[in-house]
């Protein structure tokens, strides 16, 4: 029996699971995130810690926190732990990969076809009443999806899942750049690899799917929409900063491309006050790309079997530091 602290409202079925091995919780229950003194006052000797990606966990809070072994993370990325800080001090970091991959595709599509067709600008505009009469010259015209080329940057498991979508429902031209070939793409999708300056020069739309490195931050930048055509869309579901906001504002405004979706904000939930006032270029939401209730509670059960197996001192079913077992030396069954 163990005490964990759960920095956010989780679905009843995931307590279930650790209240069936008689781990007592301490939750916060509110939609605020912990300041980090809080969240440190709160997890004092407690044994672990299920998070969210926007409750940040480094080195300088976990060595206030001696008595966690675990930490269990409700995100497929995990930029907001000190992977190397928790594998040096012998604590466990799981993640839930693999099962937002249709969702998170599913949004991104969306994003793409309410950019392109002008959806939410036309939606508030039936909603207010403007919609008088058809004509040919309609206010919202946008533009044409099916045959266009999509470029992937970032083909994993979600650049593949959009593609699918984009070749198999609207016949589209697949390019992608990513940190390594994907032959399972290349061949099913016949997407073909590029260099990322071609990719940017050619594509219709761009969709992201990276993760958030040193080289990743701002890949997309003043630089690279000069080198995109002006009619492009930019689709961002991966991490915020992974787009100067401020050189996409100057992009959008001055006309080098054609729009942008976004799904995740460089400080977020902060979003760039331009690009509120940017309504007929600009689709946002707010970080939903696995919010089907179906995804994320499978992604909150998930990160409790990941704590349950950590506290019965096994290896984890999604452990992301490896490194901690032999540190630890607590393979499964020693």
């Amino acid at each position: 029996m163990a005490e964990i602290l759960i920095t956010r409202k989780v679905f009843r079925e995931a307590l279930d699971l650790l209240e069936k091995e008689r781990h007592t919780t301490d939750i916060n229950d509110t939609d605020r995130i912990l300041p980090t003194r809080e969240l440190i006052k709160r997890a004092g000797g407690k044994a672990g810690i299920i998070c969210l990606l926007n409750d940040k966990i480094d080195a300088s809070v976990m060595d206030e926190l001696p008595s966690i072994k675990v930490i269990s993370n409700i995100a497929v990325g995990y930029d907001n732990i000190d992977i190397a800080g928790a594998t040096e001090r012998g604590i466990m970091v799981t993640n839930t990969p693999g099962v937002l991959t249709e969702t998170t595709a599913d949004l991104a599509f969306a994003l793409l076809v309410s950019a392109a067709r002008k959806i939410p600008e036309a939606d508030q505009y039936t909603r207010a009443g403007q919609f008088k009469n058809w004509q040919l010259m309609q206010e919202h015209m946008g533009v044409d999806i099916y045959g266009k080329t999509l470029g992937i940057v970032g083909m994993g498991a979600i650049g593949q899942a959009v593609a699918r979508r984009a070749k198999k429902g609207f016949d589209m031209r697949i390019i992608y750049h990513s940190s390594s070939r994907n032959e399972s793409a290349e061949n099913e999708l016949e997407a073909k690899y590029v260099a990322f300056d071609e990719l940017l020069a050619v594509s219709d739309f761009i969709s992201t799917h990276v993760p958030l490195t040193k080289k990743t931050e701002h890949m997309f930048s003043t630089r690279e929409f000069k080198k995109m055509k002006h009619s492009a869309i930019l689709i961002n579901t991966a991490r915020g900063p992974v787009v100067d906001e401020a050189a996409l504002v100057e992009a959008l405004k001055d006309g080098r491309i054609r729009g942008a979706a976004l799904d995740v904000f460089e400080e977020e939930p902060a979003v760039h006050p331009e690009l509120i006032k940017l309504r007929e270029n600009v689709v946002l939401t707010p970080h939903i790309g696995s919010a089907s209730i179906e995804t994320r509670l499978r992604m909150a059960t998930m990160a409790a079997l990941n704590m349950v197996e950590a506290l019965k001192g096994n290896r984890p079913p999604n452990l992301v530091n490896e490194a901690v077992i032999q540190r630890k030396n607590l393979s499964k069954g020693n």
